[in-house]
């Protein structure tokens, strides 16, 4: 299946395309290891959510890193492409084609890639990913970075997962997985690989000693395979 955007025309990677996920997804052409970021659609009420976000676009580029989004144009979210792009790395969208009714597709990635579903996106996202970093963001963010620890958990990745826990966005949320934790419905060591860190600085940090690009993936057994 075909969509045309803006003049261009674009392949539709449906949920069959995922059971052979190398062949839907070609990342010998990129040039560096690529971030998936996950975060708002809006900018929230407060202007540290959007400075951090460019300051993190800016902060991957900066550091000889690209990204890997929900490839839109709006919140947060556009606002790290930006930020990425302007600084000369890479930056991969991926975005179901209901999303196109509500989300504008930015116009300046390196590429971008529409899916049937929701599930085909985050799996596409994950195999591109070298990494995951979690902004600030409402529903479909928390449920994103939720389910990358759940598949690391279930041992299908072993790929760093960082919580920018901005302004304290996060606080109640990590309280809420301490208390897990403590109740036994959650192990410690499963916690722990969700690592908070407080600024940007110590985010590019950890992702520099902690990154290996091609990491493997096991995608048969995600988004319902």
């Amino acid at each position: 299946m075909k969509m045309k955007i803006n003049n261009d025309t674009y392949e539709v990677i449906t949920s069959q395309d995922i059971t052979n996920i190398e062949k839907a997804v070609d990342k010998s052409a990129l040039t560096m290891p690529l971030v998936a970021v996950y975060c708002g659609s809006r900018l929230g009420n407060d202007v540290i959510y959007e400075q951090a976000a460019r300051e993190l676009g800016m902060a991957l580029a900066d550091n000889g890193m690209g990204l890997v989004y929900g490839g839109a144009s709006i919140g947060l979210m556009g606002a790290v492409a930006d930020e990425v792009i302007r600084g000369g790395a890479e930056a991969v969208g991926v975005i179901p084609t209901f999303m196109l009714k509500h989300e504008i597709a930015h116009e300046q990635l390196t590429r971008l890639h529409l899916t049937d579903t929701m599930h085909t996106r985050k799996t596409v996202m994950a195999e591109y990913a070298d990494a995951f970093i979690t902004l600030p963001g409402g529903l479909g963010t928390l449920e994103e970075i939720m389910e990358i620890a759940t598949w690391r958990q279930l041992y299908q990745h072993e790929k760093p997962m960082i919580i920018l826990n901005i302004n304290g966005f996060y606080d109640r949320m990590i309280e809420h997985l301490k208390y897990t934790t403590e109740q036994g419905f959650m192990k410690q060591e499963d916690l722990e690989r969700l690592v908070v860190c407080n600024t940007i600085s110590d985010a590019i940090d950890l992702l520099q000693t902690m990154v290996k690009i091609d990491a493997a993936v096991n995608t048969e057994k995600m988004a319902g395979n």
